[in-house]
């Protein structure tokens, strides 16, 4: 069994085509198919079913294919941490990102990391805390930055509190509301909201705040993306809560303080079970 066998499985089961799988690999379609078919005699097993117009893995294949990526993430990772103990870092390097990180300059960090370690393949994800978080505890994600409510910190990971903000109302400017120096979620009791989808940690701050304060809220408009709820929010179609540091300047909005409204702590988080080389120069970049 070779590696480059256990890379044409995973671009096939990937890809569900032997012809796009070839491609991705820079191989000839017959050298790719040959070296499945030798596998497969190998093992004694069928990996994929195939038919003139359909490729599916078998049930083999699928108890195959977990244990071939595995491999093939170790086999990066022994070529990765033996060039970092010459001094050169190389491997992937894949961060998570929260869509209204505030805390640290995403872009400017990685450019800070890239002129450092320019041999370094760098995958971002931008997602939902608790998808970050449960990326993170698996393994599939090496450093992510979270935003949590104020009383809950990232749960079977390592982290470093980063910063604690307070959201604001953000309105259009034609909105009745627009004048005011500052409200209270009571004041907002009647209007239609843009947020994030019920159940994420983004969403969570908000709903903790108004059922504290004992006030029901109407939230017309679900998105996981903040520009989304912002342009809802530009068309006077909505209003929504953000951290104060995300709150767009937007002569079309206003923002303004709530005394009684939600917090939101950001986090660094990583995994302390053997980080990559990678994952602790990101971390020293951060720092």
């Amino acid at each position: 069994m070779e590696l480059r066998q256990l890379r044409y499985v995973v671009a096939v089961a990937e890809e569900a085509n032997f012809t796009r799988a070839a491609a991705r690999c820079f191989v000839v379609q017959s050298a790719l198919s040959h070296q499945i078919k030798a596998l497969e005699k190998e093992l004694g097993v069928a990996l994929f079913a195939r038919t003139s117009r359909r490729v599916e893995l078998t049930a083999a294949g699928e108890a195959f294919l977990p244990a071939a990526r595995a491999s093939l993430e170790a086999a990066e990772r022994a070529a990765a941490d033996a060039a970092a103990a010459t001094g050169q870092l190389r491997g992937q390097l894949s961060v998570g990102v929260i869509p209204t990180v505030t805390a640290v300059d995403v872009p400017a960090a990685l450019g800070v990391f890239r002129r450092l370690h320019p041999a370094v393949r760098i995958a971002l994800r931008v997602a939902g805390s608790d998808a970050l978080e449960a990326a993170l505890a698996e393994g599939s994600i090496d450093v992510c930055l979270l935003g949590l409510p104020e009383n809950r910190h990232p749960r079977g990971v390592a982290s470093r509190l980063l910063v604690t903000d307070r959201h604001v109302a953000v309105l259009s400017r034609e909105h009745p509301l627009a004048e005011n120096s500052q409200l209270q979620l009571q004041d907002l009791a009647q209007e239609k909201f843009a947020d994030f989808p019920a159940g994420t940690p983004g969403r969570a701050q908000s709903d903790l705040a108004f059922t504290t304060a004992g006030v029901h809220r109407d939230v017309a408009f679900e998105a996981m993306a903040a520009d989304l709820m912002v342009g809802l929010v530009r068309h006077n179609l909505a209003v929504t809560l953000l951290p104060s540091r995300y709150a767009p300047t937007d002569p079309a909005l206003v923002a303004i303080p709530i005394t009684d409204g939600p917090s939101r702590a950001e986090y660094l988080a990583w995994s302390d079970f053997n980080p990559s080389a990678a994952a602790r120069a990101f971390l020293d970049t951060i720092e």
